[in-house]
């Protein structure tokens, strides 16, 4: 008689001398069919698979060495490849960019209500499919008939990390694979490894290691200003540009007059994002900085910066006797954004909740709690941030229909439709502001500065439906203008934005803290003095300017001063 081959000793089993039933080695091997079958679906090429392989095998082995149940380990791997998938999926969607491995730390409590704010019939599946996974899990839990030893699972995931590493070293990730579809586990293992190693090199941000210069310091009692200050208005107008840049797209009569400022000019606004992200030109406009900066932790760049980068437009105007406030659309703390707008020198922060907001709301509600909180403020001058958000991603259905009952489509695709019907509700609400200005506060002075964040989502599409995906996502890592430039305009009521060169008819958007105190005549601290003559030997160019040498000295100038700590 031949006798039984001894245990492996890595794998037990409880069965004993049971035969163990199909099902049960079923439930241990289908999650690695599964997982086969979209590595297969989503990874194009050889090397995406390896690296697909070995992000399996490094998840699958840090699950077993919490649980040692392979069929549950396994089961909660392809949930979360499941999860990885499709939320890198629908972020391609709104940003034209897959998920990467830092994009973890942006899961928090206020991203994803903002997440189910904008898309309210995400909840009805995430229920379902909670419902559904808890007795599985359960059943997975009890009936799993093996266990694996701890130390295999760590020694495998040890050589599973150190492939991906090895890989990664051979043949580092171009970041503008990031824009493409598909490949978005090996991407997503890839950027892991990347983020670590940019880490270690030179922290989250960009700097000079050393600088001759200094600023002049202190900024304190620097505020001088000539004549009367206006109340400064900030309107970050959300998802907007002139669609007329993309060929035959159709507008409804009088569209641009939206974009041109009160001296009749339309002007260019460069941003660092497209599609989405608005957070990067919030922290372009507030902290007068680039975000470009951040590297690969650009996606974080209003949590880094929240109390670390102590520089802004409302840190400039407060100290020059201006009450600072900001309305926020969303949850304050979604992207730390209530902390950073804090650290740039707000003072009266007020979020979604705290003016009432129910979900998407249309300019109007912002606009009119601008006005309340201007009719209470009393003696000091006004900064006021005000984030719109009606015209936010996604414009599959509409929203507030009652507001535009003689609207008639021009006769584009729905999505192109729906967005300039927000548009023009947009433009709509904006001249009745005006209006509201002029005749709640006849004798007060408005600079009223507004701008487009970044352009939708789908301009990628129309506005050169004839490239490929892959060219087109070169041309988004190397920020091709066509796809990044919105617009920004100088309104005022009651007063006249004094004249000034830096008024470019096209500018980076860390510049428009400069635009704005120049067009109020606010005296410039030495930091933005600082800047101001970047600016102008750069023509309106900040980041890309030389390479980015002129945004890494100042940003050492700027740590060297105490105004960016512990980046």
């Amino acid at each position: 008689m031949t006798s039984l081959p001894p245990q492996v000793p890595s794998v037990q089993s409880l069965g004993g001398a049971q035969p163990i039933g199909l099902w049960r080695w079923l439930a241990v091997g289908a999650p690695h069919l599964a997982a086969l079958t979209v590595m297969f679906l989503t990874e194009p090429n050889f090397g995406q698979r390896l690296f697909f392989g070995l992000a399996w095998g490094l998840l699958n082995a840090l699950w077993l060495c919490v649980l040692r149940r392979p069929a549950l380990s396994g089961a909660l791997s392809f949930a979360m490849l499941t999860v990885l998938v499709l939320l890198s999926r629908l972020k391609h969607d709104i940003m034209q960019m897959t998920v990467n491995f830092v994009d973890v730390m942006v899961i928090d409590r206020d991203t994803i209500a903002f997440l189910f704010t904008i898309m309210p019939k995400l909840g009805w599946p995430v229920l379902a499919a909670f419902i559904v996974a808890v007795p599985v899990g359960m059943a997975l839990w009890r009936f799993d008939p093996f266990r694996i030893r701890r130390l295999t699972a760590a020694a495998v995931a040890a050589a599973c990390l150190a492939g991906l590493a090895g890989l990664e070293a051979i043949a580092p990730d171009d970041p503008w694979e990031g824009y493409l579809r598909g490949g978005y586990v090996s991407k997503f293992a890839r950027s892991g490894v990347a983020a670590v190693s940019e880490l270690r090199q030179h922290g989250f941000m960009e700097s000079d290691a050393a600088v001759a210069d200094r600023l002049r310091l202190p900024l304190e009692d620097a505020c001088h200003p000539a004549g009367r200050r206006p109340h400064i208005i900030m309107i970050h107008d959300e998802s907007s540009f002139d669609i007329r840049q993309a060929d035959g797209i159709k507008v409804p009569n009088g569209y641009g007059r939206h974009f041109l400022s009160g001296d009749g000019k339309a002007r260019k606004f460069m941003v660092e994002t497209s599609g989405g992200a608005s957070w990067f030109t919030e922290y372009n406009v507030l902290a007068g900085l680039s975000s470009r900066s951040f590297g690969r932790f650009s996606y974080f760049v209003t949590r880094l910066a929240a109390g670390r980068v102590e520089h802004g437009l409302p840190l400039a105007l407060a100290r020059c006797g201006y009450a600072t406030t900001s309305l926020y659309p969303a949850h304050g703390a979604f992207m730390n954004a209530r902390q950073f707008h804090i650290t740039t020198g707000i003072q009266n922060f007020q979020d979604a909740r705290d003016l009432g907001a129910k979900g998407l709301e249309p300019d109007r509600f912002f606009y009119d709690s601008a006005l309340r909180l201007l009719g209470d403020a009393a003696g000091k001058p006004q900064f006021m941030y005000v984030y719109l958000g009606a015209n936010h991603f996604p414009w599959g259905g509409r929203l507030r229909p009652d507001l535009t009952p003689t609207w008639r489509d021009p006769g584009n695709t729905p999505k192109v439709d729906e967005y300039l019907r927000r548009q023009s509700m947009s433009a709509d609400d904006y001249r009745d502001f005006l209006a509201q200005l002029k005749q709640r506060f006849p004798n007060e002075p408005f600079l009223i500065v507004r701008y487009g964040d970044h352009q939708p989502e789908f301009s990628s599409s129309i506005l050169e439906p004839k490239l490929d995906d892959e060219t087109i996502a070169r041309q988004h890592a190397t920020f091709h203008p066509r796809y990044f430039s919105t617009y920004y305009a100088i309104d005022a009521v009651n007063f006249k934005p004094a004249a000034s060169a830096l008024a470019m008819e096209t500018i980076d958007a860390p510049y428009l803290p400069l635009v704005v105190q120049e067009a109020a005549g606010i005296p410039l601290d030495p930091a933005f003095d600082e800047q101001k003559k970047i600016m102008l030997r750069c023509k309106g160019v900040f980041y890309g300017c030389k390479d980015g040498a002129e945004v890494r000295r100042f940003n050492r100038l700027l740590i060297d001063a105490g105004f960016i700590k512990n980046l």
